[in-house]
């Protein structure tokens, strides 16, 4: 961070001012809609500001460098997780065994359903590693892509395009299963979607985005763990 910072320039000030200006907009268009998902903020804003980096033809660094210390903010966002978890502990311990065989069987899911999607479309293995993070929250899918060789810069993309897709997708489809308890739909959210399916999930229910955050966390660190292992041991 500090090298970053020694480096930072207007160009850096305005791309950041610019996400984040984006991103209120977004979320106030959201609201104005009714809070539907499929309004999501991160794609209302992601997209018009690639466009402007794309049609512009900027350098990308800058904005990179920018981004850089938004996804330093989020490592302290995660930990912050840990507010709600300690106003339901009573609520989670009592959901414990359920949670944990649920959480691990969508970890699971996630990452072999899109490891052999990717595979069947002939992907070759660097987009492999790079894919196999894509369920947990973009720090910690990053250090594990770089563990079994990936590339980062893909896994970032990987990881907000599925958070994005299961934020705008995963309510109407839980409802549509008939799936109405919140800790269900929050272990859901977390499981599948990370950070930004765990901020939907909080704007539908507290407890959602309890179960949801917790499912972001703990599905990190087994990941962050086992993943790197078992590639090594397969691969």
């Amino acid at each position: 961070m500090l090298e970053l910072l020694s480096t930072w320039g207007l160009p850096e000030t305005v791309w950041l001012c610019a996400t984040i200006g984006a991103y209120l907009l977004a979320r106030k268009l959201q609201q104005t809609a009714g809070n539907v998902p499929l309004a999501n903020p991160v794609l209302l804003a992601g997209v018009p500001l690639g466009l402007v980096i794309w049609i512009g033809d900027f350098p990308f660094v800058s904005y990179q460098s920018a981004g850089q210390v938004l996804l330093f903010l989020l490592g302290p966002a995660t930990v912050a997780l840990a507010i709600p978890f300690h106003r339901n502990w009573r609520i989670i311990r009592s959901h414990g065994a359920p949670f944990l065989i649920a959480m691990g069987a969508g970890s699971v899911a996630t990452v072999l359903s899109g490891l052999a999607i990717a595979w069947a479309l002939g992907a070759g293995p660097d987009t492999l590693a790079s894919l196999a993070p894509k369920a947990v929250t973009t720090p910690i899918a990053i250090g594990i892509a770089e563990q079994i060789h990936g590339i980062a810069s893909l896994t970032a993309a990987f990881v907000i395009f599925s958070g994005v897709i299961g934020a705008m997708l995963g309510g109407p489809v839980l409802t549509l299963l008939g799936v109405k308890d919140p800790a269900a739909r929050g272990a859901a959210y977390g499981t599948a979607a990370g950070g930004i399916g765990t901020a939907q999930a909080f704007q539908e229910d507290q407890l959602a985005g309890t179960f949801a955050g917790i499912s972001v966390t703990v599905n990190g660190v087994v990941t962050a763990i086992l993943l790197p292992i078992l590639w090594w041991a397969v691969i």
